[in-house]
């Protein structure tokens, strides 16, 4: 019986290692407002990092969502900007080149409010943040904490 699993991609693997960088990088941190400080620029780095659409993107979902939830605070999670609540992922922001894939996208965790009776979507692809979509993700995110 032969078996067709090749293993993590270079992606996966990357997006690991952040993690695990993330990880030792916090628990070296000595305050929680030092923790919450830097977090929140080493998510913002990583959106400057961004090529293109994906960082324009990026920018304005942050935006969104600081404005939209600020209990929600900005961190890194698997090199991904994300958002979470009492420490805890409840959305992340992955840009299309993490993955190589053809669109960017807005995930939320299971720790986000959304239930809606017994199917939900958690994932959101995103190719143009306009104002209405801005409006959407408010929306959302607002849900999402409450």
């Amino acid at each position: 019986m032969s078996s067709t699993y090749q293993g993590f991609t270079a992606e996966e693997r990357a997006a690991m290692k952040d993690h695990a960088q993330e990880q030792k990088k916090a628990a070296r941190r000595s305050s929680r407002a030092d923790k919450a400080a830097q977090d929140e620029r080493d998510a913002l780095a990583k959106i400057a990092e961004m090529q293109g659409s994906d960082r324009i993107l990026a920018e304005r979902v942050h935006a969104v969502i600081t404005a939209s939830a600020p209990a929600l605070a900005p961190k890194l999670w698997y090199g991904m900007p994300a958002y979470a609540l009492d420490g805890k992922i409840v959305c992340h922001f992955q840009s299309a080149a993490k993955f190589k894939t053809r669109y960017a996208t807005l995930g939320f965790s299971d720790q986000a409010n959304l239930d809606d009776g017994t199917m939900w979507a958690t994932g959101f692809a995103l190719t143009e943040v306009t104002a209405e979509v801005e409006a959407r993700i408010s929306a959302l995110v607002k849900q999402a904490v409450s």
